[in-house]
């Protein structure tokens, strides 16, 4: 069974068209990781598979239940931690704990207070004194408390900096190990993907144009120097970039061509995209 499986979803803001036919398969127990530049549909995806948007067309399938209005008891299945977590301020960890709790039944009190050891959350600091880093980690120990199956991110360490970036990550890899949770995480930082993600999805003005292994795109994606035009199987991403099978550019040694990193592929397919409003 899958985790996630879109298939042709689109949704549309207004006259904007947010999301047009995206398809993305989530397998089981992996750490994925969602990328694209600001504006190019991953919150979008995230709040789709949360149910805080219905999709204009396609289907949508959420640890195994094909879902158009997610029910109560999926959700209790699934962790979810925004790009800035907005709690009551007056509230502090604890309280926010026993409040949160009450919404699930799996709820793990002891492993709640685990994580907020673990994460280096103070459990009697009101959540409006604490620093957005905090926050951010308060927002991930509330997250993995109930255990879920499925943990989606939407950019959480997009207002950190690089050493609480580092932490948090080094933690959400050593959590997802240990309870298995299948994890989705959105970013346009291509290290932090890179760091993490078994595999990887690229997405570019609403639709999916990549998904596999960070090492299968690096092997497909190469910069070609010269005037060769490539033949049927290869795809131009911009410019002199091009996409084909690795196999294709075995078969092709009159190619001159170059391994890039994976920044260089990702800003060869950001940079034909269109920012949505």
């Amino acid at each position: 069974m899958n985790a996630v499986e879109l298939e042709a979803v689109s949704h549309r803001y207004g006259k904007v068209q947010a999301l047009d036919g995206l398809t993305l398969t989530v397998r089981q127990g992996e750490m994925f990781g969602f990328l694209g530049r600001n504006g190019a549909g991953k919150t979008t995806t995230l709040k789709l598979l949360m149910g805080l948007l219905r999709p204009d067309g396609g289907r949508i399938a959420v640890l195994g239940e094909s879902v158009k209005r997610m029910p109560a008891s999926l959700k209790q299945r699934i962790g979810y931690v925004c790009q800035e977590p907005n709690f009551y301020p007056w509230m502090t960890a604890d309280q926010l704990g026993k409040f949160v709790g009450g919404f699930y039944p799996g709820w793990d009190a002891a492993e709640f207070q685990r994580l907020l050891r673990l994460l280096d959350v103070p459990r009697d600091r009101r959540a409006s004194e604490m620093s957005g880093g905090t926050r951010t980690k308060l927002g991930l120990a509330l997250a993995l408390a109930p255990r879920p199956q499925l943990l989606l991110l939407d950019e959480p360490t997009a207002g950190l900096d690089p050493v609480a970036r580092r932490e948090f990550n080094d933690q959400l890899q050593a959590l997802q190990r240990e309870q298995g949770t299948t994890v989705m995480f959105s970013s346009h930082l291509v290290g932090e993907v890179e760091q993490l993600a078994q595999r990887v999805g690229i997405v570019q003005a609403g639709a999916c144009r990549f998904e596999g292994e960070v090492g299968a795109l690096r092997a497909g994606v190469r910069r070609i120097a010269g005037e060769v035009l490539p033949a049927e199987g290869w795809t131009r991403l911009r410019g002199d970039i091009w996409r084909a099978e690795p196999a294709l550019w075995q078969s092709r040694p009159d190619i001159a061509s170059e391994t890039l990193s994976l920044e260089e592929i990702f800003l060869a397919y950001a940079r034909t995209d269109s920012v949505l409003a």
